[in-house]
């Protein structure tokens, strides 16, 4: 018992202090809360990327000498494919698993110019499409 002389107990007259275990508690119930996020989110990504994907590719227009460069994925791989056209319209497919958005197909002109255009679609999904006119021009059909 405290008899309020010097030597007593200096805690037994005052308030127990609660906040930091409060903001303990906080603290680990958003942690706890985070780390779930980041796991489901990476088990969505996982199943995404091993579903089948249908990425289409078509270069229009009229020029005679087109240089296209479009992602390709094979084995779970990403790589770049080159091709050289004399002539136009074009049309390209690959089926892939392991798709990861980003890509990015580009149709440059030669030094003959004329005029060109891409699209690209995932799916059946949005069409990206871009045009391209004159002589070292470059069409880009980005973010699918």
């Amino acid at each position: 018992m405290d008899d309020g002389r010097p030597g007593g107990d200096p805690a037994a007259g005052r308030p127990r202090r609660r906040w930091p275990w409060v903001l303990m508690v906080v603290v680990l119930a958003l942690t706890a809360g985070g780390a779930a996020a980041v796991v489901l989110t990476a088990a969505a990504l996982s199943r995404d990327g091993t579903r089948a994907r249908l990425i289409t590719y078509r270069v229009t227009g009229t020029a005679e000498d087109v240089t296209v460069t479009y992602p390709s994925w094979q084995e779970g791989g990403l790589s770049a494919a080159r091709l050289r056209l004399r002539t136009l319209p074009w049309t390209g497919e690959t089926r892939t698993r392991g798709f990861m958005s980003g890509g990015s197909f580009t149709v440059t002109l030669g030094a003959s110019g004329g005029e060109a255009s891409c699209t690209v679609r995932v799916d059946g999904g949005p069409v990206r499409a871009a045009t391209a006119s004159g002589a070292f021009a470059t069409a880009s059909c980005d973010g699918f």
